[in-house]
């Protein structure tokens, strides 16, 4: 996230020194693949570096630049000189160190930075008092959306004093935000479902035109299909024939009850932003630092 504006002491990086450009606010972006430089005659090798707390590489297609302060699995964590985060996929060749392609591998002996990660990735404020809610907002279509991302961002959402509020469906949005009355003190991030060309989602949202309101999305039918199948310990989402309810032939399908227990089975699954498709990540992040780099407020 941009914090430029409202920097906790408790979570800003040191000033990093590499020349990137400014972080873009894009979260595990994929990184761009240098395999076309290697494809000539004479392949040069790629060396391998541990990811160690502290190193300071570069994702040559954001122009990221930041520290490690965090390895997962399959990804690393960024923290920028502006103490943002970004999460990137341990791939090979995706990195610049010191101007220079380089696969970062694990520490090999095994070392975390001491830092505590929140559910989303970013740095952990112990001890945190949540600062007096801004004037600007995030709007999401429903109830489980809301839940979902106070699950994985709600830290986060403290630090920086931003309220997420849930909608009843996207239908009255052009309405619903002439009356918000979005100013550059007040701005509106709002995340919709199914964002897709053609959708009846991203015809409503053609409607609006406003520099201080930031509409992203996802491409999947419902906040449900965001979160990773496997997460949830299932193969894939069910298909649901037409004209049925999307999430009672999900809950049908799967055993799962009623729509409402299906939601609470599915919410005991996410942990962190590990269970949840990049896009969700990605719009989600794009939202926060948008709605906290206005004027103060």
């Amino acid at each position: 996230m941009n914090a430029a504006t409202t920097a906790e002491p408790a979570t800003r990086g040191r000033e990093r020194r590499c020349g990137a450009a400014p972080a873009v606010t894009l979260c595990r972006v994929r990184a761009h693949s240098y395999g076309d430089i290697f494809s000539g005659r004479r392949r040069r090798q790629v060396p391998e570096v541990p990811a160690d707390p502290g190193l300071v590489v570069e994702d040559p297609a954001s122009g990221f630049c930041g520290a490690v302060v965090g390895v997962e699995q399959d990804s690393v964590v960024l923290e920028d000189r502006h103490g943002n985060h970004r999460v990137f996929p341990l791939a090979p060749a995706a990195f610049l160190l010191e101007g220079k392609p380089v696969t970062l591998v694990k520490p090999r002996s095994g070392k975390q930075p001491s830092k505590r990660l929140s559910a989303s990735g970013s740095v952990r404020v112990e001890g945190l008092r949540a600062r007096t809610a801004r004037a600007s907002r995030i709007w999401v279509e429903g109830k489980h959306d809301a839940e979902l991302i106070e699950r994985i961002w709600g830290h986060d959402l403290r630090v920086e004093g931003v309220v997420v509020e849930p909608l009843d469906g996207i239908d009255l949005l052009p309405a619903a935000v002439a009356d918000f009355g979005p100013a550059p003190h007040r701005r509106l991030g709002v995340l919709v479902d199914h964002l897709v060309p053609g959708s009846k989602e991203s015809r409503i949202v053609q409607a609006i035109d406003d520099d201080d309101v930031l509409v992203t999305g996802h491409p999947y039918v419902d906040i449900w299909q965001a979160i990773k199948p496997a997460s949830l310990g299932i193969g894939e989402w069910p298909a649901v024939p037409p004209g049925r309810p999307w999430k009672e032939g999900v809950c049908a399908a799967l055993g799962w009850g009623e729509p409402y227990e299906g939601w609470q089975h599915i919410l005991s699954k996410v942990r962190s932003y590990r269970d949840v498709e990049t896009p969700l990540i990605g719009a989600v992040e794009r939202l926060i630092d948008f709605v906290t780099t206005g004027t103060s407020g």
